[in-house]
């Protein structure tokens, strides 16, 4: 099949500008197929040559709407390798259909780009793909999608106009949702997924998250790790606004649903692992903002497992920073939780990736010994970063501390002799 693509994604496409909403579906499945089926590069490139220059906006939204799933499948890592005929495909591609006069092409265009945009090479990929022209807008995108977030898909967008009276007609396909997929146990496992479509997919829900039905919420957060565990693809298709609706769960004022939506972070970061990364800065902050500090203890451990299950099956390098950040700003148990936390990312990952820690956890650590304010608790758990540090950097540590203020050197060679005399008691006792 492989050797026809070209002349049948370019046909497929043609036929996707077509008003008729039935052959418009048709294709929309075609297409999802060779995503699924064929060969990654050649899917790509079909796509690229047969959709990114079309003069029809609709042509242009249809190939960019499979080029995003095609990303997200293939991963940012492979992507942005540097390997021939993807990298420098790829970059080159997202940045123009980011500036596309399509709001629905734009809108695929971002959601790749912020998927991208979580890889550590990223930045150092679109210095190396991405004209000097282009360069400052893109950058100025990435920002803006890392503070505000995607936004809701257009309404447009992909093909629904042409599609409502397709769920009255017996044409469209059933999903798990629409079933009583929980009525055994707690995450039963569903029929299998009829509905590929991920516009309806998100679409319901979405309504299910949002339910006025405090019972119905908490069935849809079940229903998302029973997909997470049968579709995973279909969810990492939809991250954004089902990640969206799901933090709106995360954060509410009932107990019993933000809950159950803190224990089901266990199982779909064991399920989906590094394919969270687009939506980290999602839910670190809906995890830790007010849950690890919450009196209520079911909640605060929850919330610490879901912190722990992070650590466990997400690359280490992406929760560096977001783990500094909030062990700097916030108060209480969470201060203290979170800078542990980030003493065990530094035995982790320094060994690795020694100026990425330096970069992002000194300036925390220098804050921390700097600050008058701070509780015992917070030493404690200050102490333990030192030493985590001390562990790996030695010398280095007090030879970067020199730049410092007298106050947070003397700070820190007080907890260096404190922690000098522990081990000594620990080794003659």
């Amino acid at each position: 099949m492989d050797q026809e693509l070209d002349g049948t994604v370019r046909a497929l496409l043609q036929k996707a500008g077509e008003c008729n909403a039935f052959i418009r579906q048709d294709v929309e499945r075609a297409l999802e197929s060779m995503v699924q089926h064929c060969t990654l590069t050649r899917s790509m490139s079909a796509l690229l040559a047969g959709g990114l220059g079309h003069l029809n906006s609709v042509v242009r939204k249809c190939a960019a709407l499979h080029l995003s799933g095609l990303v997200e499948r293939v991963g940012a890592a492979r992507l942005l390798s540097g390997a021939k005929d993807l990298t420098d495909r790829i970059l080159p591609a997202v940045c123009k259909l980011v500036q596309d006069s399509s709001q629905e092409a734009r809108y695929f265009g971002r959601r790749m780009l912020l998927f991208l945009s979580s890889h550590r090479d990223f930045d150092k990929m679109m210095e190396k793909f991405i004209s000097a022209k282009d360069l400052p807008t893109i950058r100025d995108a990435v920002f803006t999608l890392k503070t505000k977030g995607l936004g809701e898909m257009p309404q447009d967008a992909p093909s629904a106009r042409g599609r409502r009276s397709l769920s009255g007609s017996g044409v469209m396909r059933t999903s798990s949702l629409t079933r009583d997929p929980l009525s055994g146990s707690r995450y039963d496992t569903p029929a299998t997924h009829l509905l590929a479509d991920r516009s309806e997919y998100v679409k319901q829900m979405k309504t299910l998250l949002n339910s006025k039905d405090f019972r119905e919420r908490i069935k849809a957060i079940d229903q998302l790790v029973c997909d997470c565990e049968e579709n995973p693809a279909l969810v990492i298709g939809s991250l954004f606004p089902v990640f969206d609706a799901l933090k709106a769960r995360l954060q509410e004022s009932n107990s019993k649903v933000s809950l159950r939506a803190l224990e089901s972070l266990q199982p779909i970061i064991a399920l989906l692992r590094d394919s969270l990364a687009p939506v980290l800065n999602i839910l670190i902050p809906a995890v830790v903002d007010n849950h690890l500090n919450s009196k209520n203890s079911s909640i605060s451990t929850a919330a610490l497992g879901a912190v722990q299950a992070l650590m466990h099956n997400i690359d280490n390098s992406l929760l560096l920073q977001p783990f500094c950040s909030k062990a700097q700003y916030l108060s209480g148990k969470a201060k203290l939780d979170l800078i542990e936390r980030v003493a065990e990312l530094v035995t982790e990952l320094y060994p690795r990736r020694p100026q990425l820690v330096e970069q992002k956890v000194l300036p925390l650590f220098w804050t921390l010994l700097g600050s008058s304010s701070n509780s015992g608790n917070v030493r404690m758990s200050t102490a333990k970063l030192a030493e985590a540090l001390h562990a790996h950097m030695g010398q280095t540590l007090l030879e970067s501390a020199a730049s410092q203020p007298a106050s947070v050197q003397s700070e820190l060679n007080q907890l260096l002799r404190a922690l000098q005399c522990l081990t000594d008691d620990l080794t003659h006792g």
